[in-house]
């Protein structure tokens, strides 16, 4: 029944037949997205990427032929359709499509493809993520995902035109390159000429782009893709897509301020929205101290309240083992939670446990101003009072506090469940909060490892003024780091990069890495700096986090064409599987185990 394209051309997408087309010939192809049959007139609404369009065959107007072709039809046939532009009758105008006010009287029908009954219907948004994923193609075809790659589309091309604009080159690095281990797990390619040798794919363009800086190309950038071998979340993929930056001869603000720009451009050009500049700044320190995290979501209030000074002294073990220990006491305010259950508030101290807190107390202030605690037997009416006064309590509302010795136990806590209860109350206002958050820990202590590793990565620079504490306080020093949180996810993040021998020296000693182990690693880089390096600095923003934040997609899945999902594998084509004999002979390797997959 499939029909040849031969001498009928497309020559409009559906959403282009528009009223100023009444009495025009076009013809239109897509798939059939319904078919209404009632009787001597067939409905088909055709659908392409731009929308929606009606045709309608009349038996009185076409051949016996090409009725009987229509009333074959079925859903997600592929079609030619040629015929006149109608204007509908005023009772059959249909403003729920962008092409409600016309419809297309068809002359002639072509089926170029049929299609068997799908396993889903494009438009059911019921179907689960599985069934999605392993027919991506058919889920595709959903207009609101259609409009989401459209977005992504003018989004790629917004960021390509301001970095043009502005100086910048776009230069590609490469795909297979040397495996430094340091972070996350590389994903790695066995070599076949190198028997025994690996390639590793890039977890960013991290050392090409420093060497573009020693090369001389003070201002790069690319769309490219990383890959990281990490555990999965919903706002994180194996492969994924970032907007790399790197510009010479700057500092941070000279870095802030270009990205700004570019990213009041992206969310302008996309959603039409107004980013006032300059963007808010403020430190790890006050974003843990305030927020619990380092990327607050600013969207809400409930901050984190210290109430050390005004518990210290008490008889509740709890709070004073954690102070007498150098720790603190520190809560924040739910508003309008004190109706909660126990089980409720329970289940909020089992997300505190979860981030090693030893338990959560909490205060309830009915509607007529009465506590209700599990601090009762410890603090009277009157610092039961000051308690909320700290936290700005009032009636209706619920106070939750923990405490430890150690302090980034109760912020991170905190910080959670804090988040918990934004999600459970619906916290989230209209549009986009915006924060750079700088001054990151240069290092971080391990103690499994016993050792510090790079919070960032090894060429991130410390902070001018702390590089003297690498000799007595390194856990101290702050790193001239950057991200740019945007309701809660990190959008962004970079710094400026170290450029100096002697300084690339002690951080490679800090870390633990000799001088041998670091050229075996990184000659490449070492080596070009010993040939002149310029300051310079840079930042990665997550394209696809991007495009779920621009688009109001709660699943970076849903940005992303061809997705894996949470176990890492792709649903759609059976990745990863295994491989012939012969490959594996080929590469010099062999499989001595094989994990079991249920």
């Amino acid at each position: 029944m499939s029909e040849s394209m031969r001498g009928l051309k497309r020559s409009h997408m559906c959403a282009e037949v528009t009223e100023k087309l009444l009495g025009s010939e076009v013809t239109v192809m897509g798939w059939v997205n319904k078919r209404r049959d009632i009787g001597k007139l067939i409905f088909i609404a055709l659908r392409d990427r731009t929308g929606l369009v009606q045709i309608f065959v009349d038996t009185e107007k076409v051949s016996e032929e090409i009725f009987k072709k229509a009333e074959e039809i079925r859903g997600e046939y592929v079609l030619a359709v040629k015929g006149t532009v109608m204007a509908r009758a005023e009772d059959q105008i249909n403003p729920n499509m962008e092409t409600g006010k016309i419809e297309i009287l068809a002359s002639e029908i072509r089926v170029l493809s049929e299609a068997e009954v799908p396993p889903f219907q494009v438009l059911d948004k019921g179907v689960n993520t599985e069934m999605r994923l392993k027919y991506r193609y058919l889920d595709l075809r959903r207009p609101e995902l259609q409009k989401t790659f459209i977005l992504r589309h003018k989004a790629a091309q917004t960021v390509r035109r301001f970095l043009s604009d502005n100086g910048f080159l776009e230069i590609e690095t490469p795909v297979m390159t040397k495996s430094t281990p340091e972070g996350a797990r590389d994903y790695l390619v066995p070599s076949r000429i190198y028997p025994g040798n690996f390639y590793a794919l890039p977890q960013s363009p991290q050392v090409f782009k420093q060497l573009l800086m020693v090369s001389g190309f003070d201002r790069y950038f690319q769309i490219v893709r990383c890959f990281r071998d990490e555990d999965l979340r919903a706002d994180r993929q194996p492969e994924f897509t970032q907007i790399d930056i790197e510009m010479s001869f700057v500092d941070q603000e000279d870095v802030i301020s270009v990205n700004e720009r570019l990213i009041q451009a992206l969310f302008k050009e996309t959603v039409g929205y107004d980013i006032k500049l300059p963007i808010p700044r403020i430190t790890y320190k006050e974003a843990m101290e305030r927020f619990g995290v380092d990327k607050p979501d600013l969207r809400y209030g409930m901050e984190i309240n210290n109430i050390t000074d005004i518990v210290n002294g008490s008889e509740f073990a709890a709070f004073q083992g954690a102070i007498d220990s150098g720790g603190s006491v520190r809560g924040i305010c739910a508003k309008g939670c004190a109706a909660y259950s126990r089980k409720q508030i329970d289940a909020l101290g089992e997300t505190a446990k979860l981030f090693k807190a030893k338990g959560l107390m909490w205060i309830a202030i009915s509607e007529s101003g009465e506590y209700k605690t599990t601090l009762s037997k410890f603090f009277g009416d009157d610092r039961l009072q000051e308690i909320c006064d700290r936290f700005g309590a009032k009636s209706g509302d619920l106070v939750l506090i923990t405490a430890d010795a150690d302090n980034e136990i109760v912020l991170t806590a905190l910080g959670n469940i804090r988040t918990e209860v934004a999600a459970k109350q619906n916290l989230y206002k209209e549009g986009y909060e915006f924060v750079w958050v700088t001054e990151f820990p240069l290092l971080e202590w391990s103690e499994e490892d016993g050792r510090f590793y790079a919070k960032h990565h090894p060429f991130t620079s410390p902070m001018d003024e702390d590089i003297e504490l690498f000799k007595s306080n390194p856990k101290e020093m702050r790193a001239k780091a950057y991200d740019l949180v945007i309701n809660g996810y990190e959008a962004g993040g970079g710094s400026i990069r170290i450029y100096q021998k002697e300084v690339q020296e002690m951080m490679f000693n800090t870390l633990g890495i000799s001088s041998e182990d670091a050229y075996r690693r990184f000659s490449h880089i070492l080596n070009a700096f010993k040939y002149g390096a310029p300051p310079h600095g840079g930042i990665a923003f997550g394209l696809d986090r991007l495009i779920m934040l621009l688009a109001n997609e709660p699943d970076i899945r849903d940005v992303i064409a061809f997705p894996k999902v949470k176990d890492a594998s792709c649903l759609l084509t059976d990745a990863p599987s295994t491989v012939d004999a012969k490959q594996l002979e080929e590469l010099g390797l062999a499989v001595t185990r094989l994990a079991e997959k249920n």
